[in-house]
């Protein structure tokens, strides 16, 4: 993934800023820091472990509160002395509890959407439009993605702009719910987009 050895570990007196991004909504999660150390366990056990310069210590995020970062991936900078870490977290990356240490940090919020289809695919909500669609069935969904198409043609042919982005939201959802029916979800559509590109 990384060779931990061709990274320039001078500039900071052995650490290495890591930016980390949730893998699949690109929101930036935190700033932290790695000694060689550190970026070792994080290969090794596929969570993220940093180096508290505060504490002087290693720490594996979530090792008490159960909100680790799973790790996707790593990459280094251009100058290798910064780390880009995407991973996918249990929970709040924030010790505020907040999804990301950054609140305002742009999110691909189509992605936060099949995140929140993915929850209520897993763990039901009562009273719920998508959970009720789940239970509905397949050909019940697929059926509604096949009006809401009929409806986003329509509103381009006849409708103002409003309309369309209307009936295009619509058809974006119902479409993530009936992938998330047949066990597909948006990171499967996009490795299928990207194939073809």
């Amino acid at each position: 993934m990384i060779n931990i050895e061709s990274l320039d570990w001078t500039k900071q007196d052995g650490l290495i800023p890591a930016v980390v991004q949730d893998a699949d909504t690109l929101r930036v999660l935190m700033l932290g820091y790695m000694s060689k150390e550190s970026l070792t366990q994080t290969l090794q056990c596929g969570e993220a472990v940093f180096y508290s310069r505060s504490r002087a210590q290693l720490w594996r995020k979530g090792a008490t509160s159960g909100n680790v970062l799973k790790l996707v991936s790593l990459t280094a900078d251009c100058d290798n002395d910064t780390l880009l870490l995407l991973a996918r977290p249990a929970g709040p990356t924030c010790h505020l509890d907040r999804a990301s240490c950054f609140p305002d940090a742009p999110a691909n919020f189509l992605a936060e959407l099949a995140q929140l289809i993915e929850t209520r695919a897993t763990t039901p909500l009562a009273g719920s439009y998508t959970q009720k669609l789940f239970e509905s069935g397949i050909r019940r969904i697929a059926q509604k993605v096949g009006e809401e198409g009929v409806e986003v043609a329509l509103a381009g042919v006849v409708q103002d702009e409003d309309a369309l982005l209307g009936e295009a939201a619509d058809l974006s959802y119902h479409l993530l719910v009936l992938l998330r029916a047949r066990g597909l979800g948006l990171r499967d559509l996009l490795a299928c987009l990207e194939a073809r590109h």
